[in-house]
Parts: structure tokens; sequence; C-alpha cells
């Protein structure tokens, strides 16, 4: 049943990638594998779990527990409560997003930006998304950059693009802000790595990870954009209206950070708050019109055009691999490469390859549960000179967390399912997954290469 599992997994994997070809909605696929997985283990019980260590901490402390037991009431239950942050998360800034939109907010930056050379607003839009995602999350930057994107790049396979080099710059530009990706923040608040550390490590190889594929894409492209038509919006809004609506949509996602460190509460809690905020606006400003003006201005008009698709989709996918989780397979291979590669360089590498198909989170956290913060003292009593020196890179701010933080964040850009930067791009813009992996995939791993080599550079 534990390779049983794996196969299962790789199936719908396969289906996911083959969307158009099996004429199969991604979303629908995502969610039977996730079920049939949860099946697997459910069937296999005991079998699978004895060989647990957490399974077996649960059963000190409750003698009883069943396996199935332990499956419901703590494994899954506890994988829906985290995914559940993230789904609550994305409904939240989508429709954020879309309540700046509707009020023609983006119009106001779409002005901004006058050219319509496709390399120089590639650059722009790259360079913005970078630093826009050090501080606002990188799933919530791809959001506000692709919406940003349909204002002003015309043409299926420009947008493509563009939406690609979206995903990889945010990915790029999370990976070096401790705030920037959750990941990064994962291993900020665990004490693995600081703050401004971080930050003067990996700012250098993860903007050779954003140029490099960035470059190589300019040298190819040629020629302008046509700017979508405008919508006509002055009828529903006014100029006021707008910067009001867009100041306050992107003033309050940039808030959540600072409601995070403030509160410790968890980022969907802030998103919540800036949501609600901007409801009672909109009603303030539009309570005096006429009903027939105020359509599609609505919150309630707004969260019905989210892409529910994308949810059920993230929700699938996420519990899939939450599963492998459970069932000890990223455990297993965690414990494969620490025995078998030995090298912090190789085994980040590889994790940050994973990401491209694993959810990152889940590598960091099982990561981080295999290797614990080496103490000085630890370091100190350590009598092999060799040894003392590999665990010299697990201590707080060590090579192997610095490079784990850099690897994990960019490493999803390999694929467009990889990060959720990612999947947020692929909900958006309908980006087909075989498309990004025949045009955009060396790119990124070209880029992440070039980054991880910068960082080894760096520290050697």
């Amino acid at each position: 049943m534990f390779y049983f599992i794996v196969v299962l997994f790789i199936t719908g994997y396969v289906a996911i990638a083959y969307e158009h070809q099996l004429s199969v909605d991604k979303a629908a696929v995502a969610l039977a594998t996730s079920v049939m997985v949860w099946i697997c283990i459910a069937f296999g019980g005991e079998a699978i779990y004895f060989a647990l260590p957490s399974f077996r901490e649960y059963l000190q402390s409750h003698p009883d527990a069943t396996a199935m037991e332990f499956m419901t009431r703590h494994e899954l239950i506890g994988h829906i409560g985290r995914i559940s942050e993230l789904l609550f998360f994305l409904l939240g800034t989508m429709t954020i997003v879309r309540i700046i939109d509707s009020h023609s907010g983006f119009s106001v930056l779409s002005k901004i930006i006058t050219t319509s050379d496709k390399v120089r607003l590639l650059w722009i839009f790259s360079f913005l998304t970078f630093f826009m995602s050090a501080v606002l999350d990188n799933f919530t930057t791809t959001i506000v950059m692709i919406t940003l994107m349909w204002k002003i790049v015309g043409g299926q396979n420009t947008r493509w693009l563009f939406a690609s080099m979206i995903v990889i710059a945010a990915n790029a530009g999370g990976a070096w802000s401790p705030i920037g990706d959750v990941t990064t923040l994962m291993l900020w608040i665990g004490g693995r790595v600081g703050a401004w550390n971080i930050i003067l490590q990996l700012f250098v190889p993860s903007l050779i990870c954003m140029l490099v594929p960035l470059v190589i894409i300019s040298l190819s492209m040629k020629g302008v954009t046509v700017h979508p038509p405008r919508a006509k919006s002055s009828a529903l809004t006014t100029d006021c209206e707008r910067w009001i609506i867009l100041l306050s949509g992107i003033g309050g996602l940039f808030f959540v950070p600072v409601f995070k460190k403030i509160t410790h509460l968890p980022p969907y809690m802030g998103v919540m708050l800036v949501l609600s905020v901007m409801w009672i606006t909109t009603v303030i400003l539009h309570r005096k019109k006429e009903k027939e003006n105020n359509i599609g201005l609505t919150l309630a008009e707004n969260f019905k055009k989210n892409d529910t698709s994308t949810i059920f989709f993230l929700l699938g996918i996420l519990l899939a691999v939450a599963g492998l989780e459970s069932a000890g397979h990223l455990h297993a291979l965690g414990q494969f490469l620490n025995e078998k590669v030995h090298n912090i360089y190789a085994i980040n590498i590889v994790i940050g390859a994973l990401s491209s198909v694993v959810d990152n989170v889940t590598l960091v956290a099982g990561t981080t549960g295999m290797y614990p913060i080496i103490s000085p003292d630890a370091l100190a009593t350590a009598s092999d000179p060799a040894h003392a020196a590999y665990l010299k890179h697990f201590v707080s701010d060590g090579a192997f967390w610095e490079f784990l933080a850099y690897c994990a964040g960019t490493g999803g850009s390999i694929l467009i399912i990889g990060s959720s930067a990612g999947i947020a791009a692929m909900g958006l813009t309908k980006i087909d997954f075989m498309w990004y992996a025949k045009n955009i995939s060396l790119l990124a791993l070209a880029g992440y290469l070039s980054g991880a080599a910068a960082y080894y550079l760096i520290v050697r």
C-alpha cells in the first residue's frame, strides 16, 4: 500500500499535466487524487502508521487510540486546518483584488506605465514583482501583478510569458526576505535564520535567479504590445473613489505582514480584517447611489467572480501531498537524502527541485523536523573536526538554513504548479502546464542553478 500511494499520486500528477489532452479539469483530478490517497492510507491503517514516530507519540497520550482515530482526528484535521489558512488567504486576497479591479483602481497604475515596448514592460513588471514580493507575500504579489498585466499586455502568448516571468520574480523576491515567503517566515520564526542576515546572504543569488531567465527571454522578445481596450468605468466610479479603493486595498495587503508581527495571528486573519474594512468602505462610498450604478461594485458581486475551481485545485493538490507526509513518504525521502547524499548544498538543491512537485512548505517543515538547530555547546563538544565542520552548517544562521530558504523558495518556479504563485498564475491566466514546461521550465532551472552557484561562491 505504501508504494501504491506513490503510484497513485504520480498518476494524478500526470493527469493534471495533460489536463487539456484529457479534457478533464485539473481541479477534479486533484480532488480525486487526494481522496484516493487518503482512502489508501485508511485501508493501510496500522501497517503504515506504526512506522511513524508521530503515531507512537500519539499512542503514549492516547493509549486506546486506533490508527483510524489518529488519521481522522490528528492527521487529517491538522492538515485541513493548515490548508484552510491558505485557502481563506487566497479567497480574501482574490476578492480584494477584484474589488480594486471593479472600481478601475488598476487603471490608475496602468496609466502610469505608458511604454508599449515588450522588453521594457517585461523588465518593469519583473522588478516591480521582485521587490513587492519581498514585503508582500509572493502569492498576493502574483495576483496583483497579473491583474495589472491584464490591463496593459495583450495577446495570449505574450501574457503567458509575462505571467511566467512574474511567477519567477515573485518566488525569487520572496526568498531573500524573512516575510516574503511562508518558508522563509517559518525559518525566521523558528530561529534558524536572522532577518538581516538572510537579506545580506540571499539578495544577490535571488536577483541572479530572476535575471538569468529575464535576460534570455528578453533576447528573443521583440516588438510592442497592443494594450487591451480600457473598460469604460467613469460612469460607475470617480477618480477619488478609484484612489480610495486602490490605496485601501494595496495598503491593506501591505499591512498584513505588520498585522502578523503585532498580533502573532495567522496572515489570513489580517486579510479578513482588510476585507471587512474594504467591505465597509464600499458600502459607505456607494450607499447614496442608485442601485443600477452599483452593479459589480459590491463585495458580494465581486465574491461571485472568484475562480472557485482554483480553490478546489489547491485544496486537492495540497491534501494529496499532505497524505504523502502523513504516510511517511516525505520522511523516508529526507532520510534517504541525509544518509546517501550527506552534502548540504546537494541536499538543498534536490529539495528545491522537489519543491516544483511537492509543496515547499511541507518540504521545509519536514526538513526542519529532521535537522535540529545545533547549539554552540554541541558544536564545541564535537570531537571529530570533519564532523564539527559539518555540524557548523546547522547552527542558527548556518549555511544549510540560508540555502534551504533560497532553494525551497525559488525551486518551485521550475514547474507552474510548484509554488502558490504559479498556481495563482495558472488560475488567473489559464497557462497550460505543458506550455510552461516546454517554454519556461528550463529557463527557470537555469536561473535557479545560477543563483545557487552564486550563493556557493559567496559563502565559500
